[in-house]
C-alpha cells in the first residue's frame, strides 16, 4: 500500500495557524496567511490550465512570490521543474524540453530568455508582475499526497555533461526533512535562515523543513554578509545554510561573538579548513559540514560540530534513515580506509531521473563520488565525482565546457579542468588545441558566454599542440593539473 500524507501546505496551516512562517524584508506570513495566498495563487495556475499531471517551470528569485507558487504546485499537484536562473536559454531551453514542461513561471528581470524560450518551444509564460491581476478559479485541491508523488524537479549534469532531471518525490523531501532533526534536534523556536537559491536543493529543501517542522523562515534573495548579521539579531535566528565562501564572508564580518541561541551552520559544497572552523568555534559559531547532492534531496552524510576537528576533512557520518558504503568496480562492499565509489541508501534518495532508466541498484545509489570510510565509521570524500568542479556551491562539469568549446570554429580539441580559487574555491580553466585559424583567449571566452552561465565560463584558456590522452582517448587531467601545479607564477 502506498503511503499517504495530508497535503503539507494545508495541514501546517491547520496545526499552528498563528504561529510565524516566513520574513521576507516588510513582509511576514503566518502559516494561515502563507497558506490563504498560496491557495489563490494555486487558483491562479488553474484558471491558466494547470493540472496535477503538468511539469510547471520556474525561471524566478528567491522571493516571496515565489514561495507563493511553489507552495501553490503543491495544493494542486502539479511538478515544479526549478531551472537555475543562471544558465543560459539554450541551457534552459535543454531542460524545458526534456521535462515536457508547458507552462513556464517567471518575472521581467529574465524577459530575454524567457522571450526567447518562448519563441523556441511550444510553451506558455507568465510574468510574476501580472499574475495576481489574471483569471481566478477554485483549485482541484489535493487533500492528501503520496509519498512516491513527484514534487519537484531538478536538473544535474552527469559525468558525461548532459543534463539530467532528478525526480524528487515528496517523500523523498519528508525523509530528508526527518534525517536533519533526527541528527541535529528541533526546537520550537528555531528559525532558518535562508540565503542561498530556491532553484537549488539546498534552498528548497528549507522550505520543506519549514512546513514539516512548522518552523520560521528568514528569507533572503541574494547573499550579503552584512544583512545576514543583522537579521541573526533581528529575527533571532538559529540555523543556516552555507557554502564555504559564505561562512568565511559571514565569519570575517562578524564582529562579536554569536548568540547563545544560534545552534549551526550547516555547511555543503565543500570542507572548510581547521583554520576556519577553529575561528569560528571562537565567535560561537558551530559547524556542521555535510554531504549531499540533488538526488539525495539535501544532505545524506553529515558532520556533526564535536567531531569537526578531530575528523576534519571527513563529511561525518549518514543520517538515521540512510546508510552508506565503498565498493569497488566489481561492486564488492570495502573495508575501512578501502578506497571506492561512495554508494548511499535510503528514503530521501531519488527513484530516478526524468525520462530516464532507473539508475539504482538493488535501491543503493551510486555517486561517481570516490572516498573512504574509517574505522570509525566517518566517511572522507576523496573525488568529487571524478573531475567534477565546485565553483562557489555550483556544479561545472568539465565535459559539458568542453562540448562547448570543441563546438567553436577553429578549435580541434579541448580540456578543462578545475584550479583551487580563494574567492570560489575552485574555477574552471581551459586547454584548447587550435586549427589553422588564430583563436584568442578573448575570442573564446566571448564565445563561451552565449552557451554557458558566468561560473562555468573558464578563467583562462591556455593554447596546447595536443591534449594529453590515455589509451582508450580520455583526456588526462592529472598531467594537466600537474603541470598548472609546476606553474609557480600561475594565475
Amino acid at each position: 500500500m502506498t503511503e499517504m500524507l495530508p497535503n503539507f501546505i494545508k495541514n501546517r496551516a491547520s496545526l499552528t495557524p498563528d504561529r510565524e512562517a516566513i520574513v521576507y524584508n516588510d513582509d511576514r506570513l503566518t502559516f494561515k496567511e502563507l497558506y490563504e495566498k498560496a491557495y489563490y495563487h494555486a487558483g491562479i495556475l488553474t484558471a491558466f490550465g494547470v493540472k496535477d499531471t503538468d511539469y510547471v517551470g520556474f525561471l524566478v528569485k528567491s522571493d516571496l512570490e515565489t514561495v507563493l507558487h511553489l507552495n501553490a504546485m503543491q495544493i494542486i499537484g502539479a511538478k515544479a521543474v526549478l531551472l537555475n536562473n543562471r544558465l543560459t536559454a539554450k541551457e534552459m531551453a535543454y531542460q524545458l524540453k526534456d521535462a515536457n514542461v508547458t507552462f513556464l513561471i517567471t518575472e521581467e528581470c529574465f524577459r530575454e530568455r524567457a522571450i526567447q524560450l518562448e519563441e523556441g518551444l511550444e510553451i506558455s509564460v507568465f510574468y510574476k508582475e501580472r499574475i495576481k491581476e489574471s483569471t481566478y478559479i477554485d483549485p482541484q485541491e489535493k487533500d492528501h499526497i503520496t509519498l512516491d508523488e513527484t514534487c519537484t524537479i531538478m536538473y544535474t549534469s552527469g559525468t558525461t555533461g548532459l543534463p539530467k532531471g532528478v525526480i524528487q518525490s515528496y517523500g523523498n523531501h519528508w525523509w530528508s526533512a526527518v534525517g536533519n532533526t533526527l541528527n541535529a534536534g528541533l526546537y520550537e523556536k528555531d528559525t532558518w535562515l535562508c540565503a542561498v537559491p530556491l532553484f537549488h536543493i539546498s534552498g528548497y529543501s528549507i522550505l520543506m523543513k519549514s512546513i514539516i517542522y512548522g518552523i520560521k523562515i528568514v528569507l533572503h534573495d541574494s547573499f550579503d554578509e552584512k544583512r545576514v548579521l543583522l537579521d541573526l539579531w533581528k529575527e533571532k535566528v538559529t540555523i543556516m545554510s552555507v557554502v564555504t565562501t559564505m561562512l568565511q564572508r559571514i565569519e570575517q564580518a562578524a564582529s562579536e561573538k554569536f548568540p547563545a541561541y544560534f545552534r549551526y551552520m550547516l555547511l555543503g559544497g565543500g570542507p572548510a579548513t581547521v583554520e576556519l572552523l577553529t575561528r569560528c568555534i571562537n565567535k560561537g559559531i558551530l559547524v556542521y559540514y555535510s554531504y549531499g547532492m540533488t538526488e539525495t534531496s539535501s544532505q545524506i552524510v553529515t558532520l556533526s560540530p564535536e567531531d569537526s576537528i578531530r575528523k576534519i576533512g571527513s563529511a561525518g557520518k549518514p543520517l538515521f534513515p540512510a546508510q552508506l558504503r565503498i565498493v569497488n568496480q566489481a561492486g564488492e562492499v570495502l573495508g575501512p580506509n578501502e578506497v571506492g565509489e561512495i554508494t548511499v541508501f535510503g528514503p530521501n534518495v531519488s527513484k530516478g531521473y526524468l525520462n530516464k532508466e532507473n539508475h539504482l541498484i538493488d535501491g543503493w545509489f551510486f555517486t561517481g563520488d570516490i572516498g573512504y570510510i574509517d574505522s570509525e565509521g566517518f566517511l572522507y570524500v576523496l573525488d568529487r565525482r571524478s573531475d567534477l568542479i565546485i565553483s562557489g556551491g555550483e556544479n561545472v562539469y568539465p565535459a559539458e565546457v568542453e562540448a562547448v568549446l570543441t563546438e567553436m570554429e577553429g578549435i580541434r580539441e579541448a580540456a578543462v579542468i578545475g584550479i583551487p580559487d580563494d574567492q570560489w574555491g575552485q574555477v574552471p580553466i581551459a586547454f584548447v588545441v587550435v586549427d589553422e585559424i588564430l583563436r584568442s583567449e578573448k575570442w573564446i571566452m566571448e564565445n563561451c558566454e552565449k552557451s554557458l552561465a558566468k561560473y562555468k565560463i573558464p578563467k583562462r584558456v591556455l593554447f596546447l599542440s595536443e591534449v594529453p590522452r590515455n589509451a582508450s582517448g580520455k583526456i588526462v587531467r592529472r598531467e594537466l593539473r600537474k603541470w598548472v601545479e609546476e606553474q609557480k607564477d600561475f594565475n
